[in-house]
């Protein structure tokens, strides 16, 4: 019924289609959708925001796909924080800066989740984006795009250092690309284009004490997750956040709160975000997803996305793994 309504207001509305961000901002709140926009960038390029995203859609499958039972009750709402609260890296909201490294951040920041998950707490890492960026091979081209099965796959076979946001000094490798002002409002220099992909050094900063090879964390397993809602769940709800990517449309950038769901824009590319958890806001149901464009851009970092029609493509292509403890 909400996609009938959408579309008649829809209809209702000016034929031009929107070309400014102003516009296209008026143009979704207008039209009575399940999501509120708002200018979330402002001085940027089109190119600039294209490259923030660096996920290649479509690419290489890993050979396993996990599938859980179907009998398991599942809540009709699910939050990881609140229910491992004792892993901090769930809070999290990390900045890519200019480089097309989602890919990256939204396996790295999943794999962090899932180490303290398993680890019943026990062990509490940051798993390093730069180590992953840069050593990599075949997971693509660094900043400029690549595949998040590769990346969780280099995590099985070999493994990845510790390492924090940038400044941190946390962690053996923490992420050597600084933030940037993409955003209205904000108190970061502005942004000058895409960086180049850090060099792979296999060794860690001077201030950690810890060698590279002995701070390596392996991956157990890395699988495919079905495209089936309540394998999603499972898996979220077993297991801890996973990474998913998507089609990222124009008027996704402007996402500010409610459930996102594309309404106009043309496309910009592929993007990778660590999914959390789910629920249902005034009746339209939603995954709750962490972005990696700092804390300044939609709700506080975080967007909901409509769950269990494969908006955008989003429930197409998720993967996630077991860590080795």
């Amino acid at each position: 019924m909400w996609r009938l309504c959408l579309l008649s207001s829809l209809l209702s509305l000016t034929s031009g289609r929107p070309r400014s961000p102003d516009e296209l901002v008026d143009f979704i709140n207008a039209a009575g959708t399940t999501w509120t926009a708002g200018v979330n960038f402002q001085k940027v390029t089109r190119e600039d925001l294209k490259s923030l995203c660096g996920t290649m859609l479509k690419g290489p499958r890993l050979p396993d796909t996990v599938k859980h039972g179907t009998g398991a009750k599942l809540p009709d709402s699910f939050d990881p924080r609140t229910q491992w609260p004792f892993c901090k890296t769930l809070a999290q909201i990390r900045d890519q800066g200019s480089c097309g490294s989602c890919w990256a951040f939204g396996a790295v920041e999943a794999i962090s989740d899932r180490i303290c998950i398993h680890s019943k707490g026990s062990v509490s890492v940051e798993i390093s984006a730069e180590d992953l960026l840069s050593c990599c091979q075949t997971c693509g081209f660094g900043c400029s795009g690549g595949f998040p099965a590769e990346a969780w796959d280099y995590w099985t076979k070999s493994g990845l250092v510790t390492g924090g946001l940038y400044g941190s000094d946390v962690g053996c490798r923490p992420y050597s690309i600084s933030p940037c002002e993409h955003h209205v409002n904000g108190t970061r220099p502005p942004c000058s284009g895409e960086q180049d992909t850090p060099e792979c050094t296999a060794a860690c900063d001077p201030h950690y004490s810890v060698p590279y090879k002995q701070d390596k964390h392996f991956g157990y397993k890395a699988y495919n997750v079905p495209s089936d809602q309540q394998q999603i769940m499972s898996e979220l709800y077993s297991s801890g956040p996973l990474e998913a990517a998507f089609t990222v449309y124009e008027d996704f950038l402007l996402y500010k709160s409610g459930v996102y769901q594309h309404v106009s824009g043309s496309e910009l590319g592929g993007h990778a975000v660590k999914v959390l958890g789910w629920g249902e806001e005034n009746g339209t149901p939603y995954w709750l997803v962490a972005n990696s464009w700092n804390s300044d851009w939609g709700d506080n970092g975080y967007f909901k996305i409509l769950r269990g029609r494969d908006e955008c493509g989003f429930e197409s292509e998720m993967v996630a793994g077991v860590p080795q403890l």
